[in-house]
């Protein structure tokens, strides 16, 4: 499984199983057109971007050009890529009938197509081999925090949420994936340290 440093951006929860079997990224969904209104989630994106650049892969029909459009226009140019999956026609299994262009979506293409897409855009291929992040956060560094498992972590976790400008709504596994890019463990540390203190 390629490891790819960038953050994928796809529609929705469907398109992020189907990549979450080809490649091992940070994968975070629009919700569709849920971007459009979602500012807590446009700052997430901007600031993901800063860190690590973004390669958008949507469906290929008209709402997907959209997002992208949006998305275009709230992230700097030289931080966004593109990745286009090709016009195939047919209908994903789940659905009973085909989008209304009639073609496959992402979660609809093979995974050697979805590769080849973000492979195209100029995404950035990590070596398997290089150890991911030495300071990484784990869930375990959480509860130490007292981000999770204590009687006040989830009022400590939305003080933190909104100290760093993140959506409420991020599960725990996408709030440690955040983090990881936005921010190390000491640099963590300090920041639920001065929240504490404020509060």
């Amino acid at each position: 499984m390629k490891r790819i440093k960038e953050v994928i951006v796809v529609e929705g929860k469907y398109d992020k199983i189907a990549l979450g079997n080809v490649v091992d990224a940070t994968i975070v969904t629009t919700e569709g057109f849920g971007i459009f209104r979602d500012r807590d989630k446009q700052a997430m994106l901007r600031r993901l971007a800063d860190k690590r650049g973004i390669i958008v892969l949507t469906d290929a029909d008209g709402a997907g050009f959209l997002i992208r459009s949006k998305l275009s226009g709230i992230i700097k140019p030289d931080k966004i890529k593109h990745a286009y999956i090709p016009d195939i026609e047919g209908k994903e299994r789940r659905k009973d009938k085909p989008s209304k262009e009639g073609t496959l979506g992402v979660e609809g293409m093979s995974p050697e197509v979805l590769l080849h897409a973000l492979i195209s855009a100029g995404a950035t291929v990590e070596d398997g081999d290089e150890i991911r992040y030495s300071s990484e956060i784990t869930k375990a560094d959480l509860f130490i925090l007292g981000l999770s498992g204590g009687n006040n972590s989830s009022i400590k976790r939305k003080a933190l949420q909104k100290e760093l400008l993140l959506p409420e709504k991020l599960s725990a596994n996408a709030l440690l994936s955040v983090l990881n890019i936005i921010t190390t463990k000491a640099e963590l540390k300090e920041i639920i340290d001065s929240i504490d203190t404020e509060g």
